[in-house]
């Protein structure tokens, strides 16, 4: 979105907070930019919710700051809730420092979601820098021979710049992200699920609809390390782990303690990708 969009959108926001909404829905950060300006006009009195979505996400990305100045400008009296796939000590930290008795709700952990004893192979490709990837990506499924591969990405801006590339390669890719409407997400589903498309691009958000849509895919690739070693599991795990035959994660210099955490998180080993790769997916 270029400049000016951005303004026409901030401008068209704000007009239309003037006029009067009952749900504001944002970004942590363009959240507080609105609040910044309404500030002023003590406008948040009325506030009575505050909902933070996918908590965890929120404070990988960098949000921790913005999160916390919308929350101290709340009335006292608002609600707080948050909703969090894992509770990573960040969250933790949150609800102890700005929630007043709150009541924890915990949804049992989905069945078969473990690596334990499965027969998955798990393995990484390590590059220099992060504009390496997407070469190696490319080099790397026609060398893995495998009909379909599902890419994980963290944020919806690069699945969108990476299914763009890889189309401009010539390579069919579909691609889902929790920021299309259901519908949307519907159709690509099926369209991956048809076969064809040969790559899936989507996020760690959407992994548990891609199950209960029933797609087996016999290679997981993550673009991206996952933002939290608990969300690793996310996306290669799974009832139908012992039908996929590889996992393959992409790393740039830096990022070695993050896959370490990773592996004594869930009990795993992670080795680094062999040179005789056809060799490998025939075992």
């Amino acid at each position: 979105m270029s400049v000016t969009s951005q303004v026409i959108a901030y401008v068209s926001d704000m007009a239309a907070l003037e006029n009067g909404n009952d749900i504001v829905l944002g970004t942590p950060d363009s959240v507080n930019n609105i609040v910044n300006q309404l500030l002023p006009l003590n406008t948040l009195s009325g506030v009575k919710t505050l909902v933070l979505y996918e908590a965890d996400e929120m404070f990988t990305r960098g949000f921790k700051d913005h999160i916390y100045d919308i929350f101290k400008r709340m009335p006292a009296q608002a609600q707080v809730i948050l909703l969090s796939a894992t509770m990573p000590m960040d969250v933790l930290q949150f609800t102890s420092r700005v929630m007043r008795e709150p009541v924890n709700v915990m949804v049992k952990a989905e069945e078969g979601m473990t690596l334990e004893g499965n027969k998955l192979k798990q393995f990484y490709v390590k590059v220099e820098r992060e504009e390496h990837k997407l070469e190696a990506l490319c080099d790397l499924l026609p060398l893995l021979n495998t009909t379909q591969a599902v890419v994980f990405c963290n944020m919806p801006r690069k699945l969108d710049w990476l299914a763009e590339r890889m189309s401009a390669r010539g390579i069919t890719v579909s691609a889902t992200h929790h920021d299309m409407s259901q519908e949307e997400r519907d159709l690509t589903l099926q369209e991956f699920r048809s076969g064809s498309s040969r790559v899936l691009i989507t996020t760690e958000q959407l992994a548990r609809e891609i199950r209960q849509s029933r797609i087996s895919c016999p290679t997981i690739i993550n673009y991206d390390l996952p933002s939290n070693p608990e969300n690793y599991i996310t996306r290669v795990g799974g009832s139908d782990v012992l039908r996929r035959r590889i996992a393959v994660n992409l790393m740039v210099d830096g990022e070695e303690r993050m896959l370490r955490d990773i592996e004594q998180k869930h009990n795993t080993h992670i080795d680094e990708m062999p040179m005789n790769v056809q060799g490998l997916m025939s075992m």
